[in-house]
């Protein structure tokens, strides 16, 4: 496993994965800010990793020069950031370059859910599409989604499948927003109202409240520290254009290369396989972003594990279940676990990833584990992230 040795180093040989947390996640976190949430991360996920918060003299995320201060830090490199990967990724260019040692992620969502207490601000932005027309976040997934459908026959009953996977993951993880609320099974999804035709309630990701972190370091110094260190062993994003402010179009195409804005996160695919010299059949879970079921079939055949319209038989078999070859999302993701904020249910991939490959999972752990690929983002938001794990230095 690894990177061509003729190429020289590997971009993310010197860096390590320490330390992961994750604060209470819930529908509401009553007397919890941004800042409280953030500042339990931090020293949660040191804890995690065995350093001294002390050490710190890097932050990327959300509140880094807040935190400086009131965790008596500095001086620090900080980079804010409302990412998942990509900020991890900031924070691994920090270690390789030499900027930094330790470097703390952070993320929070509190105190967003608009009065109705169901709805994420983020899905109803104000402009010109949504005020005028009303495409809401569903809806631009859903345009997407159906074009699938027109094309290659995907069925509702295949998106329902993933869904009632997932939220199963969740209802037996005892961290999860939505523990216990199953089981589930594909007929309880589509029997839940429609929401943005062809998602359903439960096809759709949920609103919460929640923080976390994670630590990076030097690899030789991970090696030593209290939990077993998690690589990375590629990292790429792809975007055809801001999330939620253009519609999205199936057929949408730039000018670097003929993959269509549906099959976004193909390039980046693409690259992390030719980074790690590793392929789709290396990877033993997948820890996908679920904001609509539709997203895992779309993903599995952007990211090359199968064919363009197989994503929905390859659904059907169980390959993303238990016990599947791929399984999806284990702990219940953004549509059972936690969507805590943009930031925090994006890193949350990775922190699953983590616990994965450390085999450490309270609930769903895949008996030895060895390389998970994360992801962020999707299609009806225009870009997708990806960041591939693993538990071998590359």
């Amino acid at each position: 496993m690894g990177a061509d040795r003729n190429r020289g180093p590997h971009p993310y040989h010197e860096v390590a994965i320490a330390g992961i947390y994750n604060t209470r996640q819930a529908r509401r976190l009553p007397g919890e800010t941004m800042h409280s949430l953030l500042v339990e991360a931090v020293f949660g996920a040191c804890a995690d990793a065995g350093v001294d918060v002390g050490s710190i003299d890097a932050l990327v995320g959300q509140g880094p020069a807040e935190l400086t201060y009131d965790l008596g830090l500095g001086p620090v490199t900080r980079a804010f950031s409302n990412l998942g990967i990509p900020a991890i990724r900031d924070a691994a260019h920090l270690i390789t370059t030499g900027e930094a040692t330790t470097v703390v992620v952070t993320a929070a969502g509190v105190g967003m859910l608009l009065d109705d207490g169901a709805t994420a601000p983020w899905t109803r932005p104000t402009n010109e599409l949504v005020v005028a027309y009303g495409l809401f976040t569903a809806a631009e997934f859903a345009l997407m989604a159906r074009r699938h459908m027109i094309t290659h026959g995907t069925t509702p009953e295949q998106l329902a499948t993933v869904a009632a996977t997932i939220r199963n993951n969740g209802h037996v993880h005892p961290g999860a927003v939505y523990s216990g609320r199953g089981p589930f099974t594909a007929s309880d999804i589509l029997a839940s109202p429609m929401i943005a035709d062809p998602f359903h309630l439960l096809d759709c990701s949920t609103t919460s409240e929640g923080g976390c972190a994670m630590v990076l370091t030097r690899a030789d110094r991970a090696a030593d520290l209290a939990q077993r260190p998690v690589h990375i062993l590629g990292s790429a994003s792809d975007s055809f254009g801001a999330a939620y402010s253009q519609a999205p179009s199936w057929d949408l195409r730039g000018s670097g290369d003929d993959v269509p804005a549906g099959y976004v996160g193909r390039r980046a695919a693409q690259t992390v396989w030719r980074q790690s010299g590793l392929g789709p059949d290396d990877v033993d879970v997948c820890e996908f972003y679920d904001p609509f079921s539709f997203e895992i079939i779309r993903q599995l055949e952007a990211f090359g594990f199968c064919g363009e319209g197989e994503g929905g038989q390859l659904v059907m078999d169980g390959a993303i279940g238990p016990g599947g070859r791929w399984p999806i999302t284990t702990d219940g993701g953004t549509m059972s676990f936690s969507h805590a904020g943009i930031s925090t249910q994006q890193i949350q991939r990775v922190i699953r990833g983590v616990e994965q490959l450390r085999g450490a999972c309270s609930t769903m752990q895949v008996a030895g584990a060895e390389v998970a690929l994360c992801s962020n983002g999707g299609s009806g938001a225009l870009f997708n992230d990806l960041m591939l794990l693993g538990v071998e230095r590359p």
